[in-house]
C-alpha cells in the first residue's frame, strides 16, 4: 500500500483531522485550506523566533496576499516547554489580547490558573490559530483552541514528534506532565522542503518518538491480554502494519534525505491518527514515555539545556527494550499462581507504597491516585496469572514478533543520530533503574511492570538490567 492509500485510510477513521497535505512546497496551499476550513475568520500565525524565520513569516505573507485578515504572534523566549503558563499565553492570543499574552510570556513568577476554568463560549470573533513550529507550539495551540471551542491549522517545521496529529496535548501542569483531552487540528500541511531542512537533532528525536511505538505496542498487547485495555483494530493497524518499514532506513533519515524524512513524518502522523481513532494515547506510548515525563517534571537538564521529548523518549524506549529482553528469559509457565495471590498486597498497602515512592517528588499524590484507579484485587491477580501461566508461550511469541531487542534498537538509534546511551542526555543506567518504581505507578494505564508485580517476577525483570 502506497503513501496516498495509507493516508486516505487513516483519514477515514480519524475523528478530528480532515485535511492532510504533505509534499514539497505544500506551504503554498495554506491560505486556501484555511479558507475552506474557516471561511470568513481571522487568522493569527503563532511561531517562535526560529520557526518564524524558517516558515512563519512566509505563511503570514501568503495569508496577507490571499486577502485573509491575519495577525502574528512570535514567542520571543528562547527556551520553553509545553507548560500551562504558555497555554494561558496562547489563550490571550486567541482573544487578540497580545499585550496580555506578552505579559504572561515575560512573567517569570506567573501563577498557574485553574485548568478546569479555562473554557470559553465559542465565538467567531476569536482568532483562529495557525501553528507554525514543532511539537511544543502545536500542543499549546491545540489545547488553547479547544478552550475556545474551535479547531486550528498546523504547519509543522520538523519531523520531531507525533503530536501534530494526535488526540490530546501533553502539558506540564502543577508540576506534572499530563495529557489534556483535546481534538487534533482539522488540517495539517507538511512542507517537506521545510521539514527535511530542520536541524538533524530534531529529526533524530522524531525517529526515536516513532520507534517508541515498538515497545508501546508490546505493552498494549499485554494490556489486551489481561483484558485491561483491548486493542482497537482500526487504531492498531493504522500504524503498526507499516511501523517496521518506516524505521528501516535510519541512515537516510540522518542524512536528511527528503523521501526518508517524508516517510518518517508520515509514520509520526499516522501515529497521531491512531490516537484519534482510539481517543487515547495508548497506541503511541506506555512506559517508554513515562521516563521522559519524569525528567520533565524534575526539570532535567544536560549541559545547561532542557532535553527534547524525543531524546528523552529514546532512552526510555531503549530501557523498555531491555526490559523485554529480560522478560523473554523467564519461563512464566512455572508461575505459582496461588503464591502470587497469597503475596498480593491490599489496596491500602499499595496506596501506602505509592505515597512512599512519590514522597519527595513534585507530585506526592500522583502514585496514590493512579494505583487507586488500576489496582486489581486477589481474584483479578488469580485470573491474570492463571491465563499467563497457561498461555505464556503464545504470548511470548507474539511479543517477540512486536518488540525489538535492545541491541537492535540501539544500533538503529546510533545510525539515526539519536541518543543511544543514557550519558547522551546526562543520566546513568543506575539512575534509570531507580526510576522504575515511579514509572510503574505513574499512570493508571496497565503496563508490563504491573504484570510483573502481580506475577511476582518484578525483581527478576528489573534487577538484571544493565548489569
Amino acid at each position: 500500500m502506497g503513501s496516498k492509500e495509507r493516508i486516505a485510510r487513516a483519514l477515514a477513521v480519524s475523528t478530528d483531522t480532515k485535511v492532510f497535505e504533505m509534499g514539497q512546497g505544500t506551504a503554498a496551499m495554506a491560505p486556501e485550506v484555511f479558507r475552506q476550513c474557516f471561511p470568513g475568520r481571522k487568522a493569527v500565525v503563532v511561531a517562535d523566533t526560529n520557526t518564524w524565520a524558517v516558515l512563519g513569516e512566509k505563511v503570514a505573507e501568503l495569508f496577507a496576499k490571499a486577502g485573509i485578515p491575519t495577525d502574528t504572534y512570535v514567542i520571543q523566549k528562547q527556551e520553553f516547554h509545553a507548560d500551562w503558563k504558555y497555554v494561558e499565553m496562547v489563550d490571550m492570543v486567541v482573544k487578540g489580547d497580545y499585550a496580555a499574552a506578552k505579559a504572561i510570556e515575560n512573567d517569570a513568577d506567573h501563577q498557574e490558573s485553574d485548568a478546569s476554568k479555562a473554557f470559553y463560549e465559542p465565538s467567531d470573533s476569536y482568532n483562529v490559530l495557525v501553528s507554525v513550529g514543532s511539537g511544543v507550539i502545536n500542543d499549546l495551540c491545540k489545547l488553547s483552541s479547544h478552550h475556545h471551542g474551535q479547531s486550528y491549522l498546523t504547519l509543522p517545521t520538523a519531523a520531531s514528534v507525533d503530536g501534530y496529529s494526535s488526540f490530546g496535548a501533553s502539558i506540564s501542569y502543577r508540576n506534572a506532565k499530563q495529557t489534556f483531552t483535546c481534538p487534533a487540528p482539522v488540517a495539517i500541511i507538511a512542507d517537506i522542503d521545510v521539514i527535511a531542512a530542520a536541524p538533524k537533532h530534531m529529526t533524530a528525536a522524531g525517529y526515536a518518538d516513532l520507534a517508541a511505538k515498538v515497545p508501546a505496542g508490546a505493552e498494549w498487547i499485554i494490556a489486551d491480554f489481561v483484558d485491561s485495555e483491548p486493542i482497537q483494530p482500526e487504531a492498531w493497524h493504522i500504524l503498526q502494519d507499516y511501523l517496521d518499514d518506516f524505521l528501516a532506513d535510519p541512515a537516510a533519515v540522518a542524512a536528511g534525505d527528503p523521501q526518508a524524512v517524508a516517510d518518517l513524518f508520515e509514520g509520526l502522523t499516522l501515529s497521531g491518527f491512531a490516537m484519534q481513532a482510539a481517543r487515547s494515547s495508548r497506541p503511541a506510548s506506555c512506559c517508554d514515555h513515562l521516563f521522559s515525563h519524569l525528567w520533565d517534571m524534575n526539570g532535567h537538564r544536560y549541559q545547561g539545556r532542557l532535553q527534547s521529548h524525543g531524546y528523552q523518549v529514546a532512552i526510555g524506549t531503549l530501557t523498555m527494550c531491555a526490559v523485554f529482553d529480560e522478560l523473554f528469559k523467564l519461563d512464566l509457565t512455572q508461575i505459582d499462581v496461588e503464591a502470587c495471590v497469597e503475596a498480593w498486597p491490599s489496596l491500602e498497602q499499595e496506596q501506602s507504597r505509592a505515597r512512599e515512592v512519590f514522597a519527595d517528588s513534585p507530585t506526592p499524590e500522583l502514585g496514590f491516585e493512579m494505583i487507586s484507579q488500576k489496582y486489581g484485587d486477589k481474584e483479578q491477580v488469580r485470573k491474570e496469572m492463571t491465563r499467563l501461566k497457561a498461555e505464556w508461550p503464545a504470548l511470548k511469541e507474539k511479543l517477540q514478533g512486536q518488540v525489538y531487542t535492545f541491541a537492535k534498537m540501539q544500533e538503529l538509534f546510533r545510525m539515526a543520530g539519536a541518543p543511544y546511551e543514557p550519558e547522551h542526555i546526562g543520566v546513568t543506567y543506575a539512575q534509570i533503574k531507580q526510576m522504575f518504581p515511579m514509572v510503574q505507578l505513574m499512570r493508571a494505564r496497565y503496563n508490563v511492570l504491573d504484570l510483573a508485580k502481580r506475577g511476582g517476577f518484578y525483581d527478576a525483570l528489573v534487577e538484571p538490567l544493565f548489569a
